[in-house]
């Protein structure tokens, strides 16, 4: 989802634009790893590979979801020390922050309290990622930065019902129960917790921007300011789809982190603001949907 909206972003920028996909590039394989980098030395990198998921899927999968990623950083960042790169951007994620940091969330949070248990495994390999990147620049002056996105969504997603994050579920779910003439849908936890979203077009202009206007040492949030209650957002999701009836929530369900809303005006302050507003977003979203996953039988275009 965030390479394939990068790409498009990217295709406004003056250069040549490399991208490799998993069949050609094992990212778990160092010395492949290194081979394609000093084949084409880039000028700079964007790291937006991972393993991700939500609740659920971290749950099945913790040893991968920290070795993985903990494997897929420590190989381009060494890589592109070895390389040269100029530059280099590496993708983190809100989850690296205490679970109950205060709110709204400034960089200097992180690592002043416990995570929350259940995405603990992919959290500590993205902080491991920006030490990392910190620890280049402290040692070999390397120009490497981290940004830290907030909970994101739209074209390209995963709309796996095991795997996803909350809006794409929440979208295959009320899509599913509208065709099926189902009157509930059931969603985890009380809805109760506080969420922030962002349109991935909108994190790929802000990723364009960090890259040419941030240079320091610490990492930088990326979110959009504000934050909307779970079943604000399930609201919101069945308008753009049309599900009109009920939903239920499973309360034996964990809500994971009371609260996430992330403080950007370090961002901000440097000139940029996001442009989609969570209706829009989920429009294009749903509409991606539609002519993508949920088959050609159900395909038509959501208008608002």
């Amino acid at each position: 989802m965030v390479g394939s909206a990068l790409v498009r972003r990217l295709a406004q920028e003056r250069g040549a634009l490399l991208t490799v996909d998993r069949a050609t590039l094992d990212l778990m394989r160092q010395e492949a790893v290194e081979r394609w980098l000093n084949t084409h030395r880039p000028d700079a990198i964007i790291i937006a590979a991972a393993k991700v998921g939500g609740i659920q899927s971290n749950r099945m999968y913790p040893a991968e979801f920290i070795h993985n990623n903990l494997t897929i950083a420590n190989n381009i960042i060494e890589g592109a020390h070895r390389a040269g790169v100029e530059k280099l951007l590496f993708l983190g994620s809100s989850c690296i922050y205490p679970r109950l940091a205060e709110q709204p969330i400034t960089e200097d949070s992180l690592l002043s309290g416990p995570l929350e248990p259940t995405n603990q495994w992919y959290a500590i390999a993205k902080i491991a990622g920006v030490k990392l990147c910190e620890a280049y620049r402290e040692q070999y002056g390397c120009d490497y930065i981290s940004a830290m996105p907030t909970n994101l969504y739209g074209p390209c997603d995963n709309f796996d019902l095991t795997s996803s994050h909350v809006l794409p579920a929440l979208i295959a779910k009320m899509h599913l129960a509208k065709i099926n003439g189902e009157p509930t849908v059931t969603i985890w936890g009380t809805g109760r917790p506080m969420r922030e979203f962002m349109f991935v077009d909108d994190l790929a202009d802000a990723l364009v921007f960090v890259l040419k206007h941030y240079s320091d040492p610490g990492h930088i949030n990326i979110g959009v300011g504000n934050d909307v209650a779970i079943a604000h957002a399930a609201e919101a999701v069945a308008k753009v789809v049309g599900f009109e009836g009920k939903f239920v929530f499973d309360t034996s369900k964990p809500d994971g982190t009371p609260r996430k809303l992330m403080d950007s005006s370090r961002l901000f302050e440097l000139g940029w603001r996001p442009r989609t507003d969570l209706i829009a977003g989920l429009t294009a979203t749903y509409n991606w949907y539609l002519e993508n996953v949920s088959g050609s039988e159900h395909r038509h275009v959501a208008s608002l």
